[in-house]
C-alpha cells in the first residue's frame, strides 16, 4: 500500500509499504478514505520536534472503514464507517475513565511517565505508524474508533478527528463564559477552530492575531475583529479596542513552529524595544505566549494548546503570577470531544468543513506538504484522498464507501457516556 513516509529532516517520501495486520485482539484494520496534513507534521519534518524514526508513517487524522477486527472489538462491525480520534487510549485506566484520554497510563509503551501516545509521532510517543497511507491498524479500537452517522460527510469528519476538537478543547480550557471577550493567537487551523468555539460558547468578542491575510479573513468571516502583527502591535492594539482592560481569555494556537515572531523564539519585527533587546536564541519565550499574557486582563485564563517540545523551558512566569493570571495548557482527550462535536454538526450548528481548503489525491501528498510547508496563500488545512488515484481501484473504494454510509445506523456514541465528569 502507498503511504507518507519520514526518513529524516526534510526527507518525506510517498513509498509502498507493508499493509497493517491485527496484533492484539483490541485491534482494528481501518481503510483510509480521508486523511489530513497537520502543523504538527510540519514541527517533525522540520526537525523543531526531535525523536522521529525514520520509516515511521506520519499522519494522525483519518476517517475511513473497518475492514478487519480483533476478537476483543466487540462494539464495532466491518464496514462500519469511522473517525479515528488522534491521541491514544486505552479505556481502561484510571485516567481514561476520567476522561483524561490523551494521559493514558497504557497506551504508551515506554511507560506511564512518557507522556501522550499518537499516531504518526516521534519514538517517545510509541512511536505508532501514522494515518497518511491507504490503511491503518487502530490499537484500543474499542474506544479509538467512533462511528459515523450517515449525514457526516468525509470532509466533515476529517476536521472531527483532531483540530475541532482541539480547537474545542482550547476554549474549554480557556474557562469561556457567555459575554467574556477572547483572543486566539494563531489563525491556523486549530486557530480557526478556537475562534468557532469561543463562540459556541459564548463569547461576546473574539480577537484574532495572525499575520497572513487569507487566515485572518477566514477569521473575520466568522465574526472575529482582525489583528496583523506585522502591521500594528498586537497587545497595544487589544488594549485600545478594549478600553485598556485586555481580554479575559487567551488561546494560544500557534505553538513552537510559526513563522516571523508569533512563535519564532524571537520576537516579531517591532517589538525588540518592548523587550528590551535581552532575546539570547534558545532562550527566548514564544511570542505568542509574551503577547497573551500581556494582552490578558488581570485574573484572566490563558489556554495553551500550541504543541511545544519537551525541552521548551521559558515562559513569562513573574508577569503571570503578579497579575493571577490562570494557566491551562494541555494535549487534547479527542475521545472525550468527539461525540459531542458529531452531535452539533448534527444539528447543524457548525459547518467544519469551511475550514477545507485543499483536497488532494494520496499521489500529489509530497507536493502538497510542500505548499504546506511554504505557508502558500489559500493553503489553511489540506485533506488527502488515499483511495483516490482515478484508477478502478479507487471507483471499488468509493463504493465501498458509499455502501458504508448506506448501511451505517446512527452510530454518534451517547455524549454523556464519552464526557465523564
Amino acid at each position: 500500500m502507498k503511504a507518507v513516509v519520514y526518513h529524516g529532516v526534510g526527507d518525506i517520501r510517498l513509498e509502498d509499504v507493508d499493509e497493517p495486520r491485527i496484533q492484539e485482539p483490541t485491534d482494528a484494520i481501518v481503510r483510509i478514505t480521508a486523511s489530513a496534513i497537520c502543523g504538527t507534521d510540519l514541527h517533525f519534518v522540520r526537525g523543531t520536534f526531535s525523536g522521529m524514526k525514520p520509516g515511521t508513517i506520519l499522519g494522525h487524522e483519518a476517517v475511513g472503514i473497518v475492514e478487519a477486527l480483533g476478537d476483543d472489538v466487540r462494539n464495532l462491525e466491518i464496514g462500519d464507517r469511522v473517525v479515528v480520534p488522534s491521541t491514544i487510549a486505552c479505556g481502561n485506566c484510571s485516567y481514561c475513565r476520567a476522561g483524561y484520554f490523551a494521559q493514558c497510563d497504557v497506551a504508551n509503551p515506554n511507560g506511564k511517565e512518557a507522556g501522550t501516545s499518537f499516531f504518526g509521532g516521534p519514538a517517545a510517543t510509541g512511536p505508532f505508524h501514522g494515518l497518511q497511507a491507504e490503511k491503518a491498524r487502530i490499537p484500543f479500537a474499542n474506544i479509538g474508533l467512533v462511528k459515523l452517522p450517515a449525514e457526516i460527510t468525509d470532509d466533515q469528519a476529517i476536521l472531527l478527528s483532531d483540530i475541532f476538537p482541539t480547537g474545542y478543547f482550547g476554549a474549554e480550557m480557556a474557562e469561556i463564559e457567555p459575554g467574556d471577550t477572547v483572543a486566539v493567537f494563531g489563525c491556523g487551523p486549530v486557530g480557526q477552530f478556537a475562534i468557532a468555539s469561543a463562540k459556541l460558547l459564548g463569547a461576546g468578542r473574539v480577537f484574532a492575531i495572525d499575520q497572513f491575510e487569507d487566515r485572518l479573513k477566514m477569521a473575520r468571516r466568522q465574526g472575529a475583529e482582525v489583528i496583523d502583527f506585522n502591521r500594528e502591535d498586537p497587545v497595544e492594539t487589544i488594549k485600545r479596542l478594549t478600553g485598556g482592560i485586555g481580554v479575559d481569555r487567551v488561546i494560544d494556537a500557534v505553538g513552537v513552529d510559526a513563522e516571523h515572531g508569533c512563535c519564532s523564539g524571537k520576537p516579531a519585527e517591532g517589538a525588540e524595544t518592548r523587550q528590551n533587546g535581552q532575546w539570547r536564541p534558545g532562550d527566548a519565550p514564544s511570542q505568542a505566549l509574551e503577547w497573551g499574557v500581556q494582552s490578558l486582563a488581570k485574573a484572566g485564563t490563558l489556554s495553551i494548546i500550541g504543541v511545544y517540545p519537551p525541552d521548551a523551558t521559558t515562559f513569562p512566569i513573574g508577569m503571570a503570577m503578579n497579575r493571577n493570571i490562570t494557566i491551562n495548557m494541555g494535549n487534547c482527550h479527542h475521545r472525550k470531544y468527539i461525540p459531542r462535536l458529531i452531535e452539533m454538526v448534527q444539528a447543524k450548528r457548525i459547518a467544519p468543513e469551511t475550514i477545507l481548503t485543499q483536497v488532494e489525491p494520496m499521489p500529489d501528498a509530497i507536493a502538497a506538504f510542500e505548499a504546506f510547508d511554504r505557508r502558500e496563500r489559500g493553503w489553511i488545512k489540506v485533506e488527502l484522498q488515499p483511495q483516490r488515484s482515478g484508477s478502478s481501484q479507487a471507483a471499488e473504494a468509493q463504493a465501498v464507501v458509499d455502501k458504508a454510509v448506506a448501511d451505517t445506523f446512527p452510530a454518534s456514541d451517547p455524549t454523556t457516556m464519552q464526557n465523564p465528569k
